[in-house]
């Protein structure tokens, strides 16, 4: 007769682990959207000023964009069907492609199911256990991921520190592997601009290849929101750029541009393109519709930048700390509220929410112990009465959990 044991679960340590988060007080449940990505939109049932989203110019619910997603799907179906290198590129994508290439005013483009697997997939492609990885400090998680991924030696350099850059160029000049120096064109946590005139200097004098993630900057920073490159005019010295469709964009994906070889080697070499069915033909549509208004619309980017300099102001004279006190200074359309401790922030954030604001709380290990923060983003789409309310609210709430003076 079989006896019966009891099984004892292998999982219990992430029980564990959630009620550590809870004790800290930086537990979170996902909030539920139940409408539009809009400046004002129901999260949860209730209805919300959105400080939120990185839906900077409007897009995920802009006319064009959705004619091209309905007239795609009706054309040719929901889905590719397959990987781009056996059955799965569509002529959508090679339009697309070709369209971000003369955009960014480079030789070609090749685009990813996201951001995050562009940029983890080409910096594991180019290099392997013998190069080097010079990477500032507070680069995005998908360029560490591809980092450690590569196998390639990684060399951290101080936030936006180019002196501290060359330091490490200079230990490592006489090694026979490749370099690569990288570093987020606009910092996802802190708003401001990479060092990139600095870096691509450093890259050329010694002779390594330069990459951008300017996932924050496509669409918001350079002409028609080409990004840091063109904001820097630093047209053909920047080896490789990598963009993203999900933010300023409105849609989902990422791409990377540089020259017809990377584009080919990428191909060949870029694991999660190799591996992944490629983009539903509603969404390669959207994207080609996108860029269409990036160049048709650029009041767009007028607006956002004229509610960005308007947010900046107002949040520094109610007396929080929106960075450049032991942070670095936004110099874009996010800018955090930070306040340090991870159960205050998370605390925040609820207040916020009860009373009418989404503003999500940030803690560690997404940003440094001691740094937690909530990070606000402006879009070209806010009122300045969202604006006002919103502050209000920011204020009145700020003052009575004694966040304010």
């Amino acid at each position: 007769m079989a006896t019966t044991t009891t099984r004892t679960n292998p999982l219990s340590y992430l029980t564990d682990q959630l009620n550590e988060l809870k004790q800290k007080g930086t537990y979170f449940k996902l909030r539920v959207l139940d409408d539009e990505q809009a400046p004002v939109c129901t999260f949860d049932g209730k209805k919300v000023i959105n400080l939120a989203s990185n839906n900077y110019l409007g897009l995920t619910t802009h006319p064009k964009l959705r004619e091209a997603a309905l007239e795609a799907t009706k054309k040719y179906g929901v889905g590719s069907g397959a990987v781009r290198t056996i059955a799965g590129t569509m002529k959508l994508h090679m339009e697309l492609e070709e369209k971000i290439a003369r955009f960014k005013n480079v030789e070609a483009c090749v685009v990813f199911q996201s951001g995050f697997t562009a940029n983890a997939g080409t910096v594991s492609a180019l290099l392997g256990k013998e190069d080097f990885i010079v990477s500032d400090e507070l680069n995005h998680a998908s360029i560490i991921d591809g980092a450690r991924l590569s196998r390639a030696k990684i060399k951290v350099f101080r936030h936006k520190d180019a002196a501290h850059a060359e330091e490490l160029l200079h230990e490592i000049k006489n090694e026979s592997g490749r370099k690569l120096v990288i570093t987020d064109g606009v910092f996802s946590m802190d708003g401001d601009i990479g060092a990139l005139p600095q870096l691509t200097e450093l890259a050329e004098k010694y002779g390594a290849i330069m990459m951008v993630d300017d996932a924050h900057a496509s669409g918001v920073l350079g002409r028609n929101g080409r990004g840091t490159v063109d904001h820097f005019k630093l047209h053909g010295r920047v080896d490789v750029q990598v963009g993203t469709l999900s933010k300023a964009i409105g849609a989902l994906g990422g791409y990377v541009c540089g020259t017809r070889d990377l584009i080919e080697f990428l191909y060949h070499r870029g694991r999660p393109f190799l591996f992944s069915t490629s983009h539903p033909p509603s969404v390669a549509a959207t994207c080609i519709a996108a860029f269409d208004v990036l160049e048709q619309e650029p009041e767009r980017i007028e607006q956002l930048w004229d509610n960005t300099r308007y947010w900046k102001k107002e949040l520094g004279a109610l007396g929080f700390n929106i960075g450049g006190v032991n942070t670095p200074a936004s110099e874009t359309p996010i800018t955090p509220i930070i306040v340090g401790d991870g159960r205050l922030i998370m605390d925040f954030s609820r207040e916020l929410f009860k009373e009418g604001v989404m503003g999500t709380g940030i803690a560690f290990p997404t940003v440094p112990e001691g740094k937690a923060r909530i990070r606000t983003i402006m879009t070209a789409t806010h009122t300045k009465d969202d604006l006002d309310q919103a502050l209000d609210v920011l204020k009145r709430v700020g003052k009575r959990m004694g966040i304010l003076g």
